[in-house]
């Protein structure tokens, strides 16, 4: 009998090693497809990441192409600018009117009045944008 025990003892040992070889091949390939896994949710958190700048980014340029949209039509279209009644209607007498002003003919139209109602004038032409 002591035969037959040292085969079953034997056949357990061997046993016992091929469990514990199969368990530790198991542990690693755990490992291994845990690191995967975590790679696989690394690169699914920045794709989302790459999508939420892509949007951002069609967004800005959006905005970006309004802006200089709205700059561009601004610069075509200026603010209108307005000097005062009293001054349009001397210009108007001396023959100047809309658009830009002859600087000889400005200063023939000013030549009547003082230095300082002289300056007056310009000063409201060039807030007009009649005169630069």
């Amino acid at each position: 009998m002591e035969q037959g025990e040292t085969n079953i003892v034997e056949r357990l040992e061997a046993a016992t090693t091929a469990l514990e070889s199969a368990l530790c091949r198991l542990e690693e390939r755990q490992g291994e497809l845990s690191g995967e896994v975590e790679r696989i949710l690394a690169t699914v958190e920045q794709s989302r990441r790459e999508t939420e700048l892509a949007e951002k980014l069609a967004t800005v340029e959006r905005e970006l192409a309004e802006v200089k949209a709205a700059s561009t039509q601004n610069a075509l279209n200026p603010l209108r600018r307005t000097m005062p009644a009293a001054t349009a209607e001397m210009l108007a007498k001396h023959g100047i009117g809309d658009g830009p002003v002859d600087v000889r003919s400005l200063d023939a139209a000013l030549s009547g009045l003082s230095l300082e109602q002289r300056i007056a004038v310009k000063t409201q032409l060039l807030r007009a944008g009649a005169i630069s």
